[in-house]
């Protein structure tokens, strides 16, 4: 008698546990499918990777939204694109009391939980970007934190070092 091998059964693809839905704090925002532990790894944040001076041309293109975009800095002084073959996680907000935090490994990005996450909760890290020259109240106006947040600091701008007294 000959046995027949049983069929394969397919194997499901994993549930993404994040989503991109509209967000109280800006535009877009990415919740979580699935209760997240911390620690976990959410994903990459992919794009074109491209020079400071590529950047630079690629800046104040949207007339309606000229400080946005979706570059990430890179210790080598390269940047992520993500609006340019970017994925889901470039839909990440800021908060001045984040959830995630945004590691780089081997010149690529990578956002990790920082405590547990809620099913259907916004995921969100701190942006701190850097800036030079003066951070005037125009400027901290173009880079606004909407996070409303207790301890808000108003702006995604990192805090400026402050130089030490002779």
């Amino acid at each position: 008698m000959t046995r027949s091998k049983p069929a394969a059964v397919p194997v499901p693809e994993p549930i993404p546990s994040v989503v991109v839905r509209h967000s109280p704090i800006h535009g877009n925002g990415v919740f979580a499918r699935r209760k997240i532990p911390a620690g976990s790894l959410v994903s990459e944040y992919i794009g074109e990777i491209i020079s400071e001076k590529e950047a630079e041309k690629r800046t104040g293109l949207d007339p309606d939204n000229p400080f946005h975009t979706f570059f990430f800095a890179l210790e080598n002084g390269k940047m992520i694109d993500g609006a340019s073959g970017g994925n889901d996680v470039r839909w990440i907000n800021h908060s001045c009391a984040p959830n995630c935090e945004a590691r780089e490994e081997d010149n690529r990005i990578f956002i990790y939980t920082l405590r547990d996450i809620a099913r259907g909760e916004e995921l969100n890290y701190d942006y701190g970007l850097v800036l030079e020259g003066r951070h005037t109240p125009a400027v901290k106006r173009a880079y606004q934190c909407l996070c409303g947040e207790p301890n808000c600091r108003k702006t995604m701008l990192a805090p400026k070092r402050r130089s030490r007294s002779a």
